[in-house]
């Protein structure tokens, strides 16, 4: 059973017109049922002046035929005054009694029905156009007065839209005007905005300066371990224990420098320069080819020119996380991972990196994209990594204008494509 269609909603604009017309119609419908009653009551009040205006000229222009008719009357034995009212016809006839008081009225009611008539359909139709007018300059009026909201939704939708949270907040509407509802409206807006880019601002700083800060004590672990490890007098409980200490202080590092390109990339790239994915793929290939030789990974490919503009190191950083990621994670035996680069349709670069590995639920997709977060193990760190690969892969997708999305293989694995701007 199919679901009943939606109508497509109506705009606010359109419903203030349709409000401006059927007030403005109504009060045209008032008026002219106000006139129309006036006009009524102005015509049976005129009847009798009518009747008698129109005596008077025809005894005017019929004195004879009045003397005549009279004597006529009174040897018939009738009263000349009853005999009195008379009409002549424009054909020339002449009528009296009561037959002229009957043509007379027939005469009044064909001028009140033609007056009734004009004012009717005259004053209907002068009565749509007028407010078909009225109802084109209503929207006129209507996309004037919502103008500065049209402002305030394209701003919110492009922050919206902005592919990272903090990216965007930049911008203000700063609504010139009077201050009236919409322009207190918009200036609310932008104090909330200003308030979430200086959040987001202050928590990537700090992001940053807590990254840097740790550095030191890593960097002077690691060299006291190293001494410790490598003196003649060494015991062998105690390399092994350096070597422990060494591999847990190379994780913090991994996971520090993840945070200071995650918060680096969260920027917008403002310099940019020609990057062809193709060579970078070939580049990161060579550089892990001996860990996935060891993991028993075969890397393979093909790699057709995809030119694109940006950071070369961020955009070697994204490649190489998504190849790294692909044989960390693949099948313990005869595994396999795919990189494809080109041209897409629309002219925009491509990068696909296909991989095998374990089934991954769907719905687990969106959460691969979050910092600190991986497939089916805790928070905790491990031989695998830290969560931040691709975290930091979408965050430099975002800061390039581009796009990341994930797809799970039905055999085991997942499919990433990346899309970037065409750099033609």
């Amino acid at each position: 059973m199919k679901a009943p269609r939606r109508l497509a909603p109506i705009s606010l604009r359109t419903r203030l017109t349709l409000v401006f017309g059927l007030l403005f119609l109504l009060a045209g419908i008032v008026l002219l049922g106000t006139t129309y009653g006036l006009f009524q009551q102005q015509l049976r009040s005129g009847g009798t002046k009518f009747v008698s205006m129109l005596g008077k000229d025809m005894r005017e222009t019929g004195d004879e035929e009045q003397r005549t008719a009279d004597e006529g009357d009174e040897t018939e034995g009738r009263s000349p005054s009853d005999q009195r009212r008379y009409a002549i016809t424009p054909e020339g006839d002449v009528l009296t009694g009561a037959t002229a008081d009957r043509w007379i009225k027939a005469q009044q009611a064909r001028v009140d029905e033609a007056a009734t008539t004009s004012l009717l359909t005259q004053g209907g139709i002068a009565l749509l156009v007028v407010g078909g007018a009225a109802a084109g300059f209503g929207w006129l009026v209507a996309g004037r007065v919502l103008a500065p909201l049209h402002r305030v939704t394209d701003t919110a939708r492009r922050i919206a839209a902005a592919p990272a949270a903090g990216r965007g907040l930049h911008e203000r509407i700063a609504l010139n005007g009077p201050a009236d509802e919409v322009k207190e409206l918009a200036d609310t807006f932008d104090t909330m905005v200003e308030r979430l880019d200086r959040s987001f601002d202050g928590q990537r700083r700090f992001v940053a300066n807590a990254s840097h800060e740790l550095r030191t004590p890593l960097t002077l672990g690691r060299a006291l371990v190293e001494v410790a490890m490598h003196r003649r007098t060494a015991s062998e409980d105690v390399k092994q224990l350096g070597e422990n200490l060494l591999e847990i202080n190379s994780r913090h590092e991994r996971l520090i420098s993840g945070l200071l390109l995650l918060a680096d990339s969260e920027n917008a790239i403002t310099d940019r320069h020609p990057v062809d994915l193709a060579d970078v793929a070939v580049h990161v290939v060579a550089q892990v080819t001996d860990q996935a030789r060891a993991a028993g990974v075969a890397v393979r490919g093909t790699t057709a020119e995809a030119p694109t503009a940006g950071d070369a190191l961020l955009l070697e950083r994204l490649v190489h996380n998504l190849v790294e990621n692909a044989v960390r994670h693949n099948a313990s035996s005869d595994g396999w991972v795919e990189i494809t680069t080109g041209v897409r349709t629309d002219g925009r670069a491509e990068l696909r990196i296909a991989n095998s590995g374990p089934v991954v639920p769907p719905y687990e997709i969106p959460r691969l994209f979050e910092p600190f977060r991986r497939l089916g193990a805790d928070r905790v760190a491990s031989a695998r990594g830290a969560g931040l690969g691709l975290s930091i892969v979408r965050s430099i997708a975002g800061a390039h204008d581009g796009e990341v999305r994930a797809e799970p293989r039905t055999e085991g694995g997942l499919v990433v494509t990346v899309v970037l701007p065409g750099g033609g």
